[in-house]
């Protein structure tokens, strides 16, 4: 989805954005319908960056359709709101915070924290570490993680 972001907030490039906006909707429903670990990530991704007005754009929307139809073909898996929830405000700290706390504080160690989202990396390891999640499902967190990093990196650098 950052590859999708950039390609729509920096170029104006909405149809290659959609594009990639439909990989990255199939690729997250897809895991989410495979696995229950993933819908809570996915789905707190969605809801946090829905309540924090990033979905701001057609590709988005675009994405979210066809994220939405996949998990109601494929079917939802039976989750737990309490956790769900759990992940939402991890997500939704994330977004806020990366938006707005390098305008309130100089801190570098803050304003790392946010700038590269660590709540969340947090709050799955946690419930991994607690047994509600597999430690399995942090380590693909941060693998995706690190392909959101890669697409930022990569978009900069043909740019």
């Amino acid at each position: 989805m950052k590859y999708s972001d950039d390609l729509f907030d920096v170029d104006g490039n909405l149809a290659f954005a959609s594009v990639f906006g439909v990989f990255c909707g199939i690729a997250s429903a897809l895991a989410s319908v495979y696995s229950f670990e993933a819908a809570y990530i996915f789905l707190a991704i969605l809801i946090g960056n829905f309540i924090a007005l990033k979905v701001d754009g057609i590709h988005h929307i675009i994405s979210l359709i066809v994220f939405i139809v996949i998990l109601l073909v494929g079917g939802i898996p039976e989750l737990s709101l309490v956790i769900l929830l759990i992940c939402v405000l991890a997500a939704l700290s994330d977004e806020v915070g990366h938006e707005l706390i390098s305008k309130v504080t100089q801190n570098k160690f803050i304003n790392l924290f946010f700038e590269y989202r660590f709540v969340m990396k947090i709050v799955i390891f946690l419930l991994a570490v607690c047994g509600v999640l597999n430690i399995w499902i942090f380590v693909c967190f941060i693998l995706f993680e690190l392909s959101y990093l890669t697409a930022g990196i990569l978009f900069e650098s043909l740019n």
